[in-house]
């Protein structure tokens, strides 16, 4: 088993003061460390008939696409507003100071098909939510959401409390 945490940088002060960014690109710049990131999502959620993989803008690209190819299932991306060019359907959903938007493909997802929902990391849980929210609005059912990294101080997993949730790393 690999030590995954030691592939996590921490960058103190971004993108802005009192923030400790977790820096995933060292663990994504080594195959092993990488690939194991990848077998263990693939480990837990092979047997739980995936058709559609929903990766969160953009780090969730980066694991997703890998997983919904080895779970032989589709893969969906979650996008900000303005970037996807077919038709979409969206939420927004509040933050701490403000609102944001998110969107995918109005036919991304059919009503009924099992989705697993990967990002890199879970904070407030505020997107995640969000993304959620947009894929119970296509009817699609959600059978788990990993995370390569949880921030356990934050509490964001209470905001999806009604999920199956599996998280690599926890700080």
């Amino acid at each position: 088993m690999i030590d995954l945490e030691r592939y996590i940088r921490n960058i103190p002060d971004f993108p802005k003061p009192g923030i400790q960014f977790k820096d995933i690109t060292p663990l994504l710049a080594d195959h092993h460390a990488f690939k194991n990131v990848i077998d263990q999502f693939i480990n837990t959620f092979k047997d739980s008939n995936v058709q559609k993989v929903v990766g969160i803008e953009a780090r969730g690209f980066l694991l997703g696409t890998p997983i919904s190819l080895a779970l032989n299932a589709g893969f969906v991306p979650i996008r900000k507003p303005g970037k996807l060019p077919y038709e979409t359907v969206q939420h927004t959903y509040t933050l701490e100071y403000g609102t944001d938007t998110i969107e995918m493909h109005k036919d991304a997802i059919r009503p009924h098909e099992n989705v697993l929902i990967i990002d890199d990391l879970l904070a407030t849980g505020g997107t995640v939510e969000a993304t959620c929210k947009l894929i119970e609005q296509t009817k699609g059912n959600i059978i788990g959401i990993g995370f390569l990294i949880e921030l356990l101080f934050l509490n964001g997993k209470e905001k999806i409390s009604g999920y199956p949730v599996h998280s690599l790393i926890k700080f």
